[in-house]
C-alpha cells in the first residue's frame, strides 16, 4: 500500500512513519520542518528505512495537489498543522491557514485526483468548548464530572471556542461533510493527550513532556527559577502512549468499512487519566525530586476534565489502549532524559 503522511516528521507523524515502514509498505512524507525536532525526525527516520520525502506546505494548494495526483495514496494520514492553543491566539491567521486552509487543500486534492483514498484526520477534545454547562466537583487533587465517570463520548455538543478550537473544528466537519456529500472515505479522530518517543514538547504543547523536562532539569539542581502552571493544577486529561495510538490508526484502516465517516473520541480513558497535581506527585516520587511552580490564571478556554470515552471505537473497530499510564510515564521519562 501507499501511505502519504503530512507533517510526517513530527511526533506523531514520525511514529506513524516509523510503523508504515515497520509493514513494508511505501511511504510518502510532506512536511515543511517548521517544528521543533521536524529535522532530527527526519534523520532518525531516513536511519530506519527508505521512503518519499517532500520539503512542502499544506497552506500551498500547488504543493498539495501535486503530491497527491502524483501518488494516488492508499491512505493519507493527515496531522499536518498548528496545534498550539497558545500560538493561535497570538497568530490567529496563521492558525487558519494552516489548519483550516491546508485541510481543505487536501480534501479538494483528494477528490478530485484521489477519490479512492482514505483520509484519517487528527483533530482534538478542542472541538467541544470549555464544558460551561457541565458540572464539576473540585476534589483536593482534581476535579471531577460526576455524570460523566466513565468520560466524554461523541455525543456531546460541538462547541468551537478560541481560534484552535474553531480551526480544528472547522476541518474536523469539512472531513466528515466529505464523507457525506462526495464519498470521500474520511475517518476523524479527536484527540486527547498524547505522548511518547520523537515528541519534542515546548511551554505551549507536549505537556508531560514538559513537565518531565522540568523535573529532571530540576533534579540536576539547574531550575533556575520555579516553573508556572496555568490554573490550579486540578485540571484532568486522560494520557494515551503513542503505541496505543498507532494501534487505533491501523485498526481503523482495517476495518475501514466500519469506521469511515464517523468522528471517535480516542484517549486512555479513565484509568489513565491524571491532572497536574497528580503528575508531579508521580514525578516527585519517580526521580525523588522536589518541584517548584508557581500558578498563573487560567488559560482561556481551558478545559477543567477531558477524559475520552472511547466505547465508539472499541465497537466500531475493536480498539481500546493497553498501555498502563505509570509504566508508559516511565518510559517518557528516558526518551526525554535521552533526547
Amino acid at each position: 500500500m501507499k501511505f502519504m503522511i503530512t507533517g510526517g516528521c513530527g511526533f506523531l507523524g514520525s511514529n506513524l512513519s516509523k510503523e508504515v515502514l515497520r509493514r513494508g509498505d511505501e511511504l510518502f512524507i510532506m512536511d515543511n520542518l517548521s517544528r521543533t525536532g521536524a529535522s532530527q525526525n527526519l534523520g532518525w527516520l531516513r536511519s530506519i528505512g527508505q521512503f518519499h520525502f517532500a520539503h512542502g506546505d499544506t497552506r500551498c494548494e500547488a504543493d498539495v495537489e501535486k503530491f497527491v495526483r502524483d501518488i494516488r495514496p492508499d491512505v493519507i494520514f493527515h496531522l499536518a498543522g498548528q496545534v498550539a492553543m497558545t500560538t493561535s491566539i497570538s497568530d490567529p491567521r496563521r492558525d487558519f491557514e494552516t489548519n483550516v486552509v491546508g485541510g481543505h487543500n487536501l480534501l479538494e486534492a483528494v477528490r478530485k485526483f484521489s477519490p479512492e483514498t482514505i483520509v484519517f484526520y487528527s483533530s482534538t477534545n478542542k472541538v467541544y468548548g470549555d464544558f460551561a454547562n457541565i458540572k464539576f466537583i473540585e476534589e483536593a487533587t482534581r476535579y471531577t464530572t460526576p455524570d460523566y465517570p466513565q468520560g466524554f463520548d461523541e455525543s456531546l455538543a460541538l462547541s468551537f471556542q478560541s481560534p484552535y478550537g474553531c480551526s480544528k473544528g472547522a476541518v474536523d466537519q469539512y472531513m466528515l461533510d466529505y464523507h457525506r456529500m462526495f464519498h470521500i472515505r474520511t475517518v476523524v479522530f479527536r484527540h486527547s493527550t498524547i505522548f511518547g518517543d520523537r515528541q519534542f514538547a515546548s511551554y505551549d504543547q507536549g505537556w508531560i513532556g514538559w513537565f518531565i523536562g522540568q523535573a529532571l532539569i530540576e533534579k540536576k539542581g539547574l531550575l533556575k527559577e520555579p516553573f508556572t502552571i496555568s490554573g490550579n493544577g486540578k485540571q484532568v486529561r486522560d494520557l494515551l502512549f503513542a503505541p496505543d495510538l498507532i494501534q487505533c490508526y491501523f485498526n481503523a484502516l482495517e476495518k475501514i468499512e466500519h469506521s469511515q465517516g464517523q468522528a471517535y473520541n480516542i484517549g486512555g480513558g479513565f484509568e489513565n487519566s491524571l491532572s497536574l497535581l497528580e503528575l508531579f506527585e508521580f514525578l516527585e516520587t519517580e526521580l525523588d525530586v522536589r518541584l517548584k511552580y508557581r500558578c498563573l490564571p487560567w488559560r482561556a478556554s481551558d478545559q477543567k476534565v477531558f477524559i475520552a470515552n472511547s466505547n465508539r471505537a472499541k465497537t466500531k473497530f475493536g480498539w481500546s489502549p493497553k498501555l498502563d499510564k505509570f509504566a508508559a510515564l516511565k518510559d517518557m521519562i528516558k526518551w526525554v532524559s535521552e533526547c
